[in-house]
């Protein structure tokens, strides 16, 4: 197995203090192994974006950060622990080792300023004592990475259309080399064949570079093409990983075969489309048990009182599950 490059350990996010906490996250375990695309995929309100916005501390207020590490691996040098780094070094951190490409990410751009000052002020607050030329031609160098013409630089973004605008953030991504690119439903507002392209320009570009991807979405149909792993959210927890193909031949998780029934099969046989019934928990009054119960079809008589431990199966090893129907051998160590 490839090296970890980043490690969430038993990580809890809350929104607000107190008994009127909500819990966003709850106890959640991931590797991201160096070079590979981890996908993490669940419905809206699953709790992806707050892990996302926690693990680099972006957590808007009353977001707060209630319990676990995050512990990232750089190329030469000790383990860094993400959740202590003071200001200055988590101000380094961020897009020189660790960088993110929000939802909605094609609006984020200023729209009174050039693509040049945005991808130039991103270089120079990073590395002050750069030359202006080199800046400049970076810039053009990242353009090109993502297949746009540099002359583009001295575009404001509403000359550019929305897939443009959404490479230009991918380059400002990758401006500072990362090792770690987070993208969080990066393609949501795009036409499919637009997403399909983007997708293969970022699948280049991992081949190439080198680094390694947390791809956030509700869109398990492009995770299983895109992803080396895959990660099912619910209710704030993880209920299955497993590689993308062992996870679309066989689902174990009766929440991961309904995402896997809401979408037709591109190839093979046709298949019924079922999806799931019912709506996500209120994560203000979770159910009992395992938060799936109330929507399962197969839940049974310890679903709706016991929380199933995440681990390894008896009946499928190397691979994780959350579920009473595949009883743990192994659980994920803490």
């Amino acid at each position: 197995m490839r090296d970890p490059v980043l490690e969430i350990r038993g990580l809890r996010v809350d929104y607000g203090l107190g008994d009127a906490a909500v819990h966003a996250v709850r106890d959640v375990d991931l590797t991201l192994h160096r070079g590979e695309v981890l996908g993490l995929a669940g419905e809206s309100g699953s709790g992806k974006s707050t892990l996302a916005y926690g693990l680099t501390r972006l957590l808007p207020p009353p977001g707060v950060i209630s319990g676990g590490e995050v512990v990232y691996h750089p190329v030469d040098g000790p383990p860094v622990d993400v959740l202590s780094l003071s200001p200055a070094r988590l101000r380094a951190f961020r897009w020189a080792d660790t960088s993110i490409v929000f939802q909605g990410a094609m609006n984020s751009l200023n729209p009174v300023h050039r693509i040049s000052t945005q991808l130039l002020d991103v270089i120079k607050a990073h590395e002050p004592r750069s030359a202006a030329a080199a800046r400049l031609a970076r810039a053009r160098d990242l353009l090109r990475l993502v297949g746009i013409s540099a002359d583009r630089l001295e575009s404001y973004p509403h000359q550019l259309s929305g897939g443009m605008r959404q490479r230009v953030m991918i380059a400002m991504a990758l401006a500072l080399e990362p090792q770690v690119v987070i993208m969080d439903e990066p393609t949501t507002a795009l036409d499919v064949v637009m997403q399909r392209q983007i997708l293969g320009q970022l699948a280049e570009l991992r081949q190439r570079l080198g680094f390694a991807v947390l791809f956030i979405t509700h869109d398990l149909s492009l995770l299983v093409e895109f992803s080396d792993r895959i990660a099912i959210m619910y209710g704030g927890r993880i209920v299955e990983e497993a590689p993308a193909a062992d996870l679309y031949r066989r689902a174990l998780h009766p929440y991961t075969d309904g995402l896997l029934h809401s979408f037709p099969a591109l190839r093979g046989a046709r298949r019924e489309l079922t999806g799931i019934p019912g709506s996500p928990p209120d994560l203000r009054a979770m159910p009992t048990g395992c938060a799936f119960h109330p929507r399962c079809p197969r839940a049974f008589t310890p679903c709706d009182t016991d929380v199933p431990p995440l681990g390894r199966p008896a009946d499928a090893p190397g691979r994780d599950v959350a579920c009473w129907l595949h009883p743990v051998a192994e659980p994920v160590p803490r």
